[in-house]
């Protein structure tokens, strides 16, 4: 299990005049560190769901769903001590928009890994690319939020590359949704079935439309990699 270290640990103050000071100006949360943490799990969650796609290994998928409540502990330590802060290294709003965007990106990681198991999909070629994707937006941004706080310049290249992660996983999505939809293909499909057929057919066109919903819900993680890119952006543009 990934840990994370104290944001707050140091030195408490050990005079009276110190310990006065610290009560009027608390200290100042290390915010650079926590989006840190949280990147970190977004990495892992995803190499966690990659693999999930390749094998359709269960443990795996359970391993998405751990990474989720460990980041949600993470996720509402940050907030709270965004809350509860003094002053901050940059905009408050950012900070809200870079902490809550990492998170989404692993809450569609858990959902999607359940959405497969309710509707009894499997991991495909497609869901696998998808996967891949994201998990290099996840990157990216996390090399970006370690970048920041020593060359803020730099971070707006991985900004960029997590905006290209979802521009990658939508022509995947699309070539998905061809594929999924070809109608001759699925026609011959219904062609080569013998007997009493209803039950068969039905089947085979269900499960067209459970893989559509596994796609888009894919689609739609990519569409909070590309905020999360925005969200890291906006604290660039501030900082530079």
């Amino acid at each position: 299990m990934t840990t994370t270290a104290d944001p707050m640990a140091e030195a408490a103050p050990t005079t009276v005049f110190g310990r006065v000071i610290s009560r009027v100006f608390p200290r100042t949360p290390n915010f650079f560190d926590l989006l840190v943490d949280q990147g970190r799990l977004a990495v892992e969650a995803m190499d966690a769901f990659v693999r999930f796609m390749e094998t359709g290994d269960q443990a795996l998928a359970l391993r998405v769903r751990e990474i989720e409540h460990e980041a949600d502990r993470v996720k509402d330590r940050n907030m709270d001590l965004l809350n509860k802060a003094f002053s901050t290294p940059m905009d408050r709003e950012d900070l809200y928009r870079a902490i809550s965007t990492i998170d989404h990106i692993i809450n569609y990681a858990k959902t999607t890994v359940r959405e497969m198991e309710l509707l009894g999909v499997a991991p495909d070629a497609f869901t696998l690319e998808m996967a891949t994707f994201l998990k290099d937006g996840a990157e990216s941004l996390n090399d970006g939020y370690l970048a920041l706080a020593r060359d803020p310049a730099a971070a707006e290249g991985y900004a960029q590359a997590a905006r290209k992660a979802e521009r990658n996983t939508e022509k995947a999505y699309r070539r998905a949704l061809v594929e999924l939809f070809d109608v001759e293909s699925e026609a011959a499909k219904l062609d080569r079935l013998e007997g009493h057929t209803g039950p068969q057919a039905l089947t085979i066109v269900m499960g067209v439309f459970k893989k559509r919903e596994v796609y888009r819900h894919l689609s739609d993680a990519a569409d909070r990699v590309a905020r999360a890119g925005e969200a890291l952006r906006d604290i660039v543009v501030k900082m530079v």
